[in-house]
C-alpha cells in the first residue's frame, strides 16, 4: 500500500460525513506505519472501542470506511474464521464489524457486515508478524497466493458497500 498522510486518510471515508470523519482518532503518525507491510490500513478507535475503520486502494482510489464492532463474546470455547484473512481464532477474538453502505442505501440506515479479526491485524497474521491462539489449518497456498486472497475479500466486502454510490 502506498503511503497516506492523516490528510489523505480523513478524506477517504465514503460511508460518513465529513465531520465524523475529522473526528477520527487514527492509529499512529502515518510515518509510523509500515505501508510496504500492508494491503489495507485497519485499526479500532481506542477512544471509542467499538468503532474501527477500514482504508485501502480500490478501483484507482483510496477508500476508507467507518465501522462498528459488535461487542465481544465471552466464550472463547468455540472459534470462528476472519472473513477477511482466513485465520480461525478464538470466537472472542473475531469481531462482527458492520458499516453503513456508501450513498442513498446508507442514509436510509442499510449497513453491511463481516467477522474479521477483532484487531484487524489481518496482513500482520498472513505475514505470520501475528499468531492466533488457535491451531491453524495447514494451507499449501503461497504467501503471495494468501495475500492476493485477502486483498479479493477486501475488495468484494468494500463493492457491496459502494453498490449504491
Amino acid at each position: 500500500m502506498d503511503p497516506l498522510g492523516q490528510d489523505e486518510i480523513r478524506a477517504s471515508f465514503v460511508n460518513c460525513t465529513r465531520g465524523e470523519a475529522k473526528g477520527v482518532t487514527l492509529p499512529a503518525r502515518p510515518e509510523e506505519i509500515p505501508w510496504a507491510k500492508r494491503e489495507f490500513l485497519g485499526w479500532r478507535d481506542p477512544k471509542a472501542p467499538g468503532r474501527a475503520y477500514l482504508v485501502l486502494p480500490f478501483g484507482g482510489e483510496v477508500i476508507g470506511l467507518a465501522l462498528r464492532a459488535a461487542p465481544a463474546p465471552k466464550s472463547r470455547l468455540r472459534s470462528n474464521i476472519c472473513g477477511f484473512c482466513t485465520t480461525t481464532h478464538g470466537l472472542a477474538d473475531v469481531t462482527l464489524f458492520s458499516g453503513k453502505r456508501a450513498g442513498k442505501l446508507g442514509r436510509e440506515g442499510n449497513t453491511l457486515g463481516i467477522y474479521a479479526c477483532g484487531n484487524l491485524g489481518c496482513c500482520q497474521y498472513v505475514r505470520g508478524e501475528l499468531k492466533s491462539d488457535v491451531p491453524q489449518p495447514f494451507e499449501t497456498l503461497t504467501l503471495e497466493e494468501r495475500l492476493a486472497r485477502l486483498e479479493e475479500k477486501l475488495h468484494k466486502f468494500v463493492a457491496r458497500v459502494l453498490e449504491s454510490r
